[in-house]
């Protein structure tokens, strides 16, 4: 602190270099405030080393000069830090539905007002894995892949729901690999769902959905349209990757389906690709059902989802997919993600 003085009196010791009030008015001096500063940023310091948000509100009262103003800052300040280095009331660690073994370092949130996730059995963490070669690696990529092929595609779309709920709850995991269990993904990729989603840049697939590395196989394109790519990629996850779940995302404030309701003239003056994808989407909202909406958010509600739909009905005229589908292999769904509340509403 510049001075064994300065930082002895912080703690309360009996040097009488830093008086705690001034002589003349009996208000507290500046070094005091000084030690007040110093004490408060040792206990913000501690809640930061122990993962807790903390939020202080500093009042200002006059008190009797009589009392230790040193002696009830350290008490103060050794209580705040006993009590901020504990872990908060409930914590949360590891991803759900992990492959065996995964390594995972516990994070903690703060204890909120309202009631927290329940966790599920299956989401419980792994006591962790570690690996020290490729012949390792591949045992382990084998085993979360044979984990993965053992669930249902029910079973795969709650652990979806599931993710999703964790991430619009703040309590999202934020599932990383370590050097071990990426090694293990050379060999091969084992995803569960396959997303069809939109490029918008606030729409994360992984993050939303609370996912890690290899957990989805995703597509992404301006307004979460089909088309032969698309299409194609998905065919690949289906009948090559054999994912349990299709997924079909529209979100709310679509650039491209908003862009796809303007009229005719105005979208002839975009570039031909782009032309052409925007009235691809307007083939299939049915713009007429939107006319007497009055309600802006019902609107783009209503549109996008309308949308999602339509390509969800594309899906099914492809008879690979619906023979996976018929055969309880496959679980097709639509959604629709709130930017403003982090939610999906799976239809």
């Amino acid at each position: 602190f510049g001075s064994s003085h300065f930082g002895s009196s912080i703690f309360g010791t009996n040097s009488s270099r830093v008086r705690s009030r001034h002589p003349r008015c009996g208000q507290p001096s500046p070094r005091a405030h000084m030690a007040l500063v110093a004490v408060t940023g040792l206990a913000i310091g501690a809640a930061a080393a122990a993962g807790v948000s903390v939020g202080l509100t500093c009042t200002k009262s006059d008190r009797p000069s009589s009392i230790d103003w040193r002696r009830d800052t350290a008490a103060w300040a050794r209580e705040a830090i006993m009590a901020f280095s504990k872990p908060a009331a409930w914590a949360r660690e590891a991803d759900d539905e992990a492959p065996v073994g995964r390594r995972q370092p516990k994070s903690y949130v703060a204890a909120r007002p309202t009631q927290p996730y329940a966790m599920e059995e299956e989401d419980q963490p792994d006591q962790g894995w570690q690996g020290f070669s490729m012949e390792e690696a591949l045992l382990h990529a084998n085993e979360g892949q044979a984990k993965a092929l053992s669930r249902t595609p029910a079973q795969v779309l709650e652990a979806l729901q599931r993710g999703n709920t964790r991430f619009w709850m703040n309590v999202a995991r934020r599932p990383e690999r370590s050097a071990f269990e990426r090694r293990a993904l050379i060999s091969k990729q084992f995803p569960s769902v396959a997303i069809l989603g939109c490029s918008d840049s606030r729409v994360p697939t992984e993050i939303v959905f609370d996912q890690g590395l290899g957990d989805i196989f995703v597509v992404r394109v301006a307004g979460n349209c089909l088309d032969t790519a698309t299409l194609a990629s998905l065919q690949f996850a289906v009948h090559h990757l054999k994912v349990k779940v299709l997924l079909v995302l529209g979100h709310e404030l679509c650039g491209a389906v908003k862009a796809a309701m303007l009229p005719q003239e105005v979208l002839e003056k975009e570039p031909p690709q782009l032309e052409q994808a925007l009235k691809s989407i307007k083939a299939g909202l049915n713009q007429e059902r939107f006319e007497n909406m009055r309600d802006s958010r019902a609107l783009d509600r209503e549109s996008v989802t309308t949308n999602v739909k339509q390509q969800v009905e594309r899906l099914r005229r492809d008879k690979g997919i619906m023979d996976k589908v018929r055969s309880d292999e496959l679980l097709i769904s639509g959604g629709f993600y709130e930017i403003s509340s982090g939610i999906v509403d799976f239809f």
